[in-house]
C-alpha cells in the first residue's frame, strides 16, 4: 500500500565537533511526565495517524480510479457543447456585427459616399465658378488697376500738398521767424534783463532789512522762551519729587503688606504640602500592602511556578505528539505493508497464478484450434463468394455487349493518325440508322473491351 513515508534525515553539513556540547539540565518535573505523557499521546495517536493514513490511500485511489477518469469524461462530454457554443456566439456576434453594420454604418457610409461627397464636390465646383474665378478676375482686371490709379493719384495729391504747405506756410514761417519775431525777441530779453537786474537789486534791499529786524524778533522771543521753559522745569521738578515721595510710601506700605501676606500663604502652603505628603504617604502604604505587595506575591510565588510547570508539561505533549506521530507513522506503514502483502498473497497471486497457468494456456488453445482454422475458412469463403461475384459479373458484362452488338451493330474502327502531318480534330464517324433514329440517341454504355 502506498502510505506516507517519513522525510529522510538531512545529511550533515556542519563539521563533527571534537567535543561534544552537554545538554541544559532539565528539572524534575520534565523527567517525571516524559514516559507517561509519550505513552498516553502514543496510544491516542497511532489509530489517528492510521486513519489519516487510510484515508490518504483511499483519497488517491479515488483521485486515480474515480475523479479523473470522471473529470476526462466530463471534459470529453462538454468540449462539443463548450465548442458549440462557442460557434453559436461567434455566429451571434457575427450576425449582429452585420446587422449594425448594415442598420448603423452602410447608410450613412452610402449617405457619404453617394450624397454629401458629390454634392460637395458640385456646391464646390459650382463656388469656385461662381465666385472665386470672378472674383480673381475682377481682382486682377479691376481692382489692381483701381487701386494703382488711386495710390498714384495720391501721391499727385501729396507732392502737391507739400508744395503748397512749404511755399505756403514754411517759407513765410521762416522769413516771419527771421526777419520780425528774432529782432523783436532779442530786444524784448535785453528789456526784461534790466528789469530782472533792478528787481533783483530792490528785492535783495528789502530781504536785507527784513532780516535785520526777523533777527532782533526771534532774539527777543529766544529770551522769553527760555524763561517760560526755566519756569516750566522748576514746577515740574517739583511736581515730580512729590509725586516719588507719595509713590515711595505707598510701596513701602504695599511691599509691608504683602511681605506678610506672602509669609502668611507660604505659612499655609508648607502645612497643607506637609499634610497632602503624609496623606499620599499613608495611602500609598496601604495600597501598597494592600494591593501591590499580594499582587506581587500571587505572580512570584503561583502564577510563574504554574506557568514554568504549564509550560514544561505543553512543551513535553508537543515533544511527545510529534514523537508518537512519526513513530505512529513508522507502525502505520508496517501494517499497510503487512496488509498490502496479505492482500497479494490472499488474491493477487491466485489470480496471477490462474492467469498464467490456466487461462493462458487455454487462450492460446482456443486461439489456435478454433479461431485460426474458423478465420482462415471464413476468409476462404469470402475469397471464393468474391470470385464468383466477380465471374457474374464479367459474364453479365459479356451478356449486355453481345445484345448491344446484335441490335446496333458493331463499333466502328478507330482510323489511325500519322503524326508526321500534325494532330487534328477527331471526327466522329456517322453511326448507322436504326428505324429512323441514330446511333447517338442510344442511352445505353458503351462496350468496353
Amino acid at each position: 500500500m502506498d502510505l506516507e513515508k517519513p522525510p529522510p534525515a538531512a545529511p550533515e553539513t556542519r563539521p563533527r565537533e571534537t567535543k561534544q556540547q552537554d545538554p541544559a539540565p532539565e528539572g524534575c518535573l520534565a523527567v517525571a511526565i516524559r514516559i507517561p505523557v509519550r505513552i498516553v499521546v502514543f496510544v491516542l495517536v497511532v489509530p489517528v495517524r492510521m486513519v489519516w493514513d487510510a484515508l490518504v490511500v483511499g483519497g488517491r485511489f479515488l483521485r486515480d480510479t474515480v475523479f479523473r477518469p470522471l473529470g476526462r469524461a466530463v471534459m470529453w462530454a462538454l468540449a462539443p457543447v463548450g465548442r458549440s457554443v462557442v460557434w453559436l456566439v461567434e455566429g451571434v456576434v457575427l450576425v449582429l456585427g452585420w446587422l449594425a453594420k448594415l442598420v448603423f454604418v452602410w447608410p450613412w457610409v452610402g449617405l457619404w459616399r453617394y450624397v454629401v461627397v458629390p454634392v460637395g464636390r458640385g456646391l464646390g465646383w459650382l463656388g469656385h465658378v461662381l465666385v472665386v474665378v470672378p472674383g480673381v478676375w475682377l481682382y486682377a482686371r479691376v481692382l489692381t488697376p483701381l487701386g494703382h490709379g488711386i495710390v498714384a493719384a495720391l501721391r499727385g495729391i501729396g507732392t502737391g500738398c507739400a508744395w503748397l504747405w512749404r511755399v505756403l506756410v514754411v517759407v513765410p514761417a521762416g522769413w516771419l521767424y527771421a526777419r520780425v519775431l528774432a529782432p523783436s525777441g532779442r530786444g524784448i530779453a535785453w528789456v526784461a534783463r534790466g528789469v530782472a537786474a533792478g528787481v533783483a537789486w530792490l528785492a535783495l534791499t528789502l530781504w536785507a532789512g527784513v532780516a535785520w529786524v526777523g533777527l532782533r524778533v526771534w532774539a527777543g522771543v529766544t529770551w522769553v522762551c527760555r524763561g517760560v521753559w526755566a519756569g516750566v522745569t522748576w514746577v515740574c521738578r517739583g511736581v515730580w519729587a512729590g509725586v516719588v515721595w507719595v509713590a515711595r510710601g505707598v510701596w513701602v506700605v504695599v511691599a509691608w503688606i504683602g511681605g506678610g501676606l506672602w509669609a502668611g500663604v507660604t505659612w499655609v502652603g508648607r502645612g497643607v504640602w506637609v499634610g497632602v505628603t503624609w496623606v499620599a504617604g499613608v495611602v500609598g502604604t496601604l495600597l501598597r500592602w494592600v494591593f501591590v505587595v499580594p499582587t506581587v506575591a500571587l505572580w512570584r510565588w503561583v502564577f510563574v511556578p504554574v506557568g514554568r510547570a504549564i509550560a514544561v508539561v505543553a512543551r513535553e505533549i508537543g515533544t511527545a505528539i510529534g514523537h508518537a506521530w512519526r513513530v505512529a507513522g513508522y507502525v502505520s506503514l508496517a501494517v499497510g505493508r503487512f496488509l498490502g502483502r496479505l492482500f497479494r498473497w490472499i488474491f493477487v497471486e491466485p489470480v496471477r497464478w490462474a492467469y498464467k497457468s490456466v487461462l493462458t494456456p487455454v487462450g492460446h488453445l482456443v486461439r489456435d484450434a478454433i479461431w485460426r482454422p474458423a478465420a482462415e475458412a471464413a476468409r476462404s469463403v469470402g475469397r471464393a463468394a468474391r470470385q464468383a461475384l466477380t465471374s457474374a459479373r464479367e459474364s453479365a458484362r459479356q451478356t449486355r455487349a453481345d445484345i448491344r452488338r446484335m441490335l446496333f451493330g458493331a463499333p466502328p474502327e478507330p482510323e489511325p493518325v500519322s503524326l508526321a502531318k500534325g494532330l487534328r480534330e477527331p471526327t466522329v464517324p456517322a453511326a448507322r440508322t436504326l428505324g429512323g433514329r441514330s446511333g447517338h440517341d442510344d442511352l445505353s454504355p458503351p462496350t468496353r473491351g
